[in-house]
């Protein structure tokens, strides 16, 4: 998509941006050159770019020790009626926990922030407000042939945990991974 840009005088835009701390951007598009993208278009875009981003959090979580490594199974799910909302799913593995034996986990992210939700709903208050959110979830096998649930015994509602900032993210899945704890403690180090 093309757009013209205004041309104010360079002084013009530099008094503006001392007197008001704002750079204005005026763009005027032609209207044969303006369209809208249906729910479907907006959903294959944000497919892509989850996918995308699912893609190098794998790489990044792989490549940390060759002893934590991670099966790639990536797909993505757009929200219904808000199709540039989405998460993904990167990876599944198994991790012992102090109460259980083998526990199944699932990492996710999400372009946007939420509670994981308590019933059916897999997401409750979702935020207005622009963000990314990590999670990983205990998982049990469903009723349905291939699907899964959340494993709401593990910790009362299945959350292992819930995170918007990448570098803790990483953090947990490695911690999850870790099989030893020589590789836990460098890990925590981190």
């Amino acid at each position: 998509m093309a757009f013209k840009r205004a041309n104010p005088s360079r002084s013009a835009v530099h008094t503006e941006f001392l007197r008001t701390g704002r750079i204005e951007r005026n763009f005027s598009w032609s209207p044969n050159e303006k369209r809208y993208l249906s729910y479907q278009e907006v959903a294959e875009r944000t497919g892509r770019r989850l996918e995308r981003a699912g893609n190098v959090t794998h790489e990044r979580i792989n490549g940390f020790h060759r002893s934590i490594q991670f099966p790639k199974l990536i797909f993505h799910r757009t929200l219904a009626g808000t199709p540039h909302l989405g998460y993904c799913h990167i990876t599944v593995a198994n991790s012992r926990f102090a109460e259980f034996d083998n526990v199944q986990w699932a990492f996710y992210m999400a372009n946007f922030l939420a509670e994981i939700g308590d019933g059916e709903q897999f997401f409750a208050g979702i935020s207005q407000k622009p963000g990314r959110m990590y999670f990983a979830v205990a998982i049990a096998p469903a009723e349905d042939e291939g699907r899964l649930t959340i494993d709401r015994t593990v910790r009362g509602n299945g959350v292992i945990f819930r995170t918007d900032d990448p570098k803790l993210a990483m953090k947990n899945v490695l911690m999850l991974g870790a099989r030893n704890e020589t590789l836990r403690k460098t890990i925590q180090a981190l």
